[in-house]
């Protein structure tokens, strides 16, 4: 009965993936058309062995983490704030949400030309109306502006995810450790803290999935630039697969990439486990 959903699954998924691994051991440009010799681990021993390497997965290790503390700190901050009784909240909450329904290649040439740009932008018009010399953010500091616009999409949903924990957390608990003398630093740490430990987690494994693909964020404003200063590990596949058309060695770092993200994925999984079996 399930066969049917079994051939699409290995289909769709695992014969692309079983190409890229084939691919990834052979000598296949597409500047060198003819043969395709078998070179077996050449392409991932090259494509470790080059410089731009470390810098990509420095550059993604702290793109993910810079996100990650962004979105987990403001999305606790604002779901506290969105969970307080004020005027608008239905308004205020959908503001609040909606950058996540931005696409992404959208949200950077915004991000790009209305705020970024030294010229045009927002911020440097700020800059010369208080006399300061406009700050160029995607030429002198390109990864921490990614960082920036990438926590800006992603903010949202852990804002959502925070704060649909927050609602059931029962009021009484609070209400008891308030009559007990508790300070509200205290029910925030004791209580609250502890509460959200899970919706946390969740937050952090699936942002981490995604985060370790972002792309069009980084080809709309820098192109991995300048030099390899906003390069991530996807990126740099893309370089090497069609800017190159180096097919073979390409093929290698998916393969790399799909290892690091399942390792990543099954290290939060098993963390996951050990929270709700606490």
């Amino acid at each position: 009965m399930i066969s049917p959903s079994v051939l699409l699954l290995l289909c769709w998924m695992v014969v692309p993936l079983a190409m890229t691994v084939w691919f990834s051991l052979l000598r296949y440009n597409l500047l060198m058309p003819g043969a395709h010799p078998f070179v077996g681990l050449e392409n991932y021993q090259y494509f470790v062995s080059d410089p731009a390497f470390t810098d990509a997965i420095v550059n993604t290790l702290l793109l993910v983490g810079g996100v990650l503390l962004i979105t987990v700190v403001g999305g606790v901050l604002l779901a506290l704030l969105l969970d307080l009784p004020i005027w608008g909240q239905g308004i205020v909450r959908i503001m609040v949400i909606a950058p996540f329904f931005v696409m992404p290649t959208v949200s950077a040439l915004v991000w790009k030309n209305m705020f970024f740009d030294p010229v045009n932008g927002l911020f440097g018009h700020l800059a010369k109306t208080i006399g300061v010399q406009p700050y160029d953010f995607l030429a002198q500091a390109p990864l921490a502006s990614i960082i920036g616009i990438v926590s800006w999409q992603w903010l949202p949903f852990a804002t959502l995810i925070l704060l649909t924990a927050l609602q059931s957390l029962d009021s009484e608990q609070l209400e008891a450790a308030e009559m007990d003398g508790a300070g509200a630093f205290a029910r925030f740490y004791h209580i609250v803290v502890p509460h959200l430990a899970r919706a946390v987690t969740v937050v952090i494994l699936i942002q981490t999935i995604f985060l370790l693909s972002v792309f069009a964020e980084i080809f709309v404003t820098t192109n991995g630039g300048p030099g390899t200063a906003s390069t991530n590990l996807t990126y740099l596949i893309y370089k090497e697969s069609l800017l190159s058309f180096d097919v073979g060695t390409g093929s290698a770092g998916g393969v790399i990439a799909i290892i690091l993200a399942n390792i990543v994925a099954i290290f939060l999984m098993r963390m996951i486990g050990r929270n709700l079996d606490a």
